[in-house]
């Protein structure tokens, strides 16, 4: 929220991007015991399911939607690509 009052783009989307990934990494570590999906010969493991690291995950999607879809970030992301493609 400070990046949006100062009009900062860049560093809105770095926090979306950062919200973004720890839901990647929650769920991974959620899915797969020490979030190694594959094996030594490059099979994919069995998924376990960790509630706790699950419940995580759902915690920063909840926030990284919020972020994707404030109408702030959108026009300031807008503005960027015109400028920058």
């Amino acid at each position: 929220l400070d990046y949006q009052a100062a009009g900062d783009f860049v560093g809105m989307d770095m926090s979306r991007k950062f919200l973004q990934m720890g839901y990647t990494r929650s769920r991974r570590y959620a899915n797969y015991k020490g979030g190694r999906k594959y094996d030594k010969n490059g099979d994919i493991k069995e998924r376990i399911i960790d509630e706790e690291k699950a419940k995580s995950a759902t915690i920063f999607e909840e926030k990284w939607k919020i972020v994707r879809e404030n109408e702030a970030y959108l026009k300031l992301k807008k503005e960027h690509q015109k400028k920058y493609g």
